[in-house]
């Protein structure tokens, strides 16, 4: 089964006094989140489930990517991905039933999440970064979700948003 697991895209710090869950997104981070959408349809890779954290930020970045879907994805918001770790993102994975399934979620979390599932780690400078809107595709070997298991998928894609922009 396929699985993609994108980070936020840029937030701003315009509104010093908004909470960290209601920061939304800058303009560099608006247009990162187009082209990780764009990129998303060039290459194939459309959700039919969408796994998202409650964040302004992860939502706007969602709804930024969902304009360059063919159709649209199943959407659900789950308040365990804000800031999430390793565990509640499996948790909230096991979850689903479709295939391919876009988690949209913080570090650290979701780029420890990306490190641990895969059973080679890419070649690429930034991975262990995993910086705003990073996105990396990978295969599960697995029927269902609840099957899930660490170090165990392959690594299909990585992209960041400067190597679009």
């Amino acid at each position: 089964m396929r699985l993609i697991l994108t980070r936020h895209a840029k937030s701003s710090w315009d509104e010093p006094y908004l909470s960290d869950h209601d920061r939304p997104l800058s303009k560099r981070g608006r247009k990162s989140s187009d082209a990780i959408g764009r990129w998303l349809v060039k290459n194939g890779h459309i959700p039919k489930t969408v796994l998202c954290s409650t964040s302004a930020r992860t939502t706007e970045t969602w709804d930024r990517i969902q304009k360059f879907m063919p159709h649209p994805s199943d959407v659900r918001y789950e308040a365990d991905l804000y800031h999430g770790s390793t565990h509640s993102i499996l948790d909230v994975l096991e979850q689903a039933t479709e295939s391919p399934v876009l988690i949209l979620g913080h570090n650290p979390g979701i780029g420890i999440f990306a490190e641990s599932i895969l059973r080679v780690l890419p070649r690429h400078h930034a991975f262990m970064l995993y910086p705003t809107a990073a996105t990396l595709v990978c295969d599960v070997p697995v029927e269902n979700w609840t099957e899930v298991r660490m170090n165990t998928a392959q690594f299909v894609d990585f992209v960041i948003p400067r190597e679009l922009i």
